[in-house]
């Protein structure tokens, strides 16, 4: 069987057509409220003006009477839609942009930026809601450039921590679902990224600030130009590759420059709110519990972020000894040599000596114990023993672990990293 809404008749005695005559018909008649032939409550004129009854659906069939629903007395009652509705009906033309861009927008918006469109139809004009960024001027930086960048990001004072979670923050909102977010456009020193709360408590204001100069230093010379964007993301692949060789491994963290800087003219501060993480289980950041566990919530941001399960795995593990974690929370923290990319959080946490055990009746934080002993070794969250649980991710923890696992982990995570680093890198493609 079929459920409609019951509601039955046309709007307009134009009805394949496109003209005014929606609002012609709302503004010339008084309204009552009728039953349909299918009980529901409708709106018809009181007595129908010549011009206005709805012309035959079939040869031989009558004509009706205009109908509207509640929503579309409300374009006449409700004071804040008379305004439009008044403007739109003695300015058609502006109800035909108004109209024209509205369809466009819907169809378009989780396509992304503009420059993801193909095609001769193609608009030239580019609007605030398609997160779009400036093209990039002058001579993008080469090797020896950003050598010498990575060396001056490394001795500026900055720590490890403090610059992978500044990439991170900056790069971690994109979703793949309709490509927004990212780290191209440095969007995170603006609002209204700069002022959420897990930015925040990460810290990434005094980090920005210190690229900053770095790049106003580096600009200031003639030669090649480097863009907020980069140095942010720059920042933490030297970040990561200082981690590494200080646990006695050598890596390279692959960097493609290229990403420019937007400015607040260009960023839509309400839809970009809705883009703030409620929680982001690759920095143990929770904002407030809620009914979907955190463990979830980490799959579905694997998922936005373009990772394969080895991929959020290692990125996982990694980003815990380096200090990824929001607000210095030790959860999850599983090493006694923090700063330094190691395997150890799956070793630590696969040691079966450790008993686990919840903190409190919301089994959110857990403690593990030395099971001779009784002593607290670690605490963590049900997304770090998400790891040590599920059959799937224990078997990658376990590779990753195990030893010689160092290279599985080390390629999977610089991929991962990578990965989400340039996930709206629009303009590789």
């Amino acid at each position: 069987f079929t459920v409609t809404s019951g509601l039955e008749g046309a709007w307009t005695p134009t009805p394949t057509k496109w003209d005014n005559m929606y609002l012609e018909t709302l503004f010339s008649h008084e309204w009552e409220v009728v039953d349909s032939p299918a009980g529901a409550k409708q709106w018809q004129p009181r007595e129908v003006k010549d011009g206005f009854m709805v012309p035959p659906v079939a040869p031989g069939a009558p004509e009706t009477l205009p109908t509207m629903s509640t929503a579309d007395m409300a374009m006449i009652a409700d004071p804040a839609y008379l305004e439009i509705s008044k403007r739109f009906r003695e300015n058609p033309d502006q109800l035909a942009d108004a109209f024209g861009r509205a369809w466009f927008k819907l169809l378009h918006r989780d396509m992304g930026p503009a420059i993801r469109y193909v095609g001769p139809q193609v608009p030239g004009e580019e609007l605030v809601w398609q997160d779009n960024v400036p093209a990039h001027e002058g001579t993008l930086v080469g090797d020896a450039e950003i050598a010498e960048l990575k060396s001056l990001i490394l001795e500026s004072g900055l720590s490890v921590a403090e610059l992978v979670r500044t990439a991170w923050a900056s790069a971690a909102t994109y979703r793949r679902t309709d490509f927004r977010g990212g780290a191209n456009g440095a969007r995170i020193r603006l609002e209204p990224q700069s002022s959420w709360d897990v930015n925040i408590q990460a810290g990434v204001g005094p980090v920005i600030a210190k690229l900053a100069e770095i790049q106003s230093d580096f600009n200031a010379r003639e030669g090649a130009r480097v863009s907020l964007a980069d140095l942010i993301v720059l920042g933490g692949s030297a970040a990561l590759e200082s981690a590494a060789s200080e646990a006695g491994h050598t890596i390279s963290v692959p960097f493609t420059p290229g990403r420019t800087d937007a400015d607040q003219a260009s960023t839509d501060v309400e839809s970009f709110s809705y883009l703030e993480p409620k929680a982001d289980g690759f920095r143990n950041y929770v904002a407030k519990q809620g009914p979907v566990p955190t463990e979830h919530l980490l799959i579905d941001k694997a998922f936005m972020l373009n990772l394969s399960a080895p991929e959020m795995t290692a990125l996982v593990g990694g980003l815990r000894v380096v200090g990824g974690n929001v607000g210095g929370n030790g959860h999850g923290v599983f090493t006694d040599r923090p700063g330094q990319l190691t395997t150890d959080f799956f070793t630590n946490l696969l040691d079966m000596s450790v008993k686990w055990s919840a903190i409190g009746e919301g089994e959110d934080v857990f403690e593990g114990r030395d099971r001779a002993t009784g002593d607290v070794q670690w605490t963590a969250t049900r997304v770090d023993l998400l790891f040590g649980s599920n059959s799937q991710l224990r078997a990658i923890s376990e590779e990753f672990g195990a030893a010689g696992g160092d290279e599985l982990f080390l390629n999977a995570f610089v991929s991962g990293w990578v990965t989400v680093m340039e996930n709206d890198r629009f303009d590789l493609d």
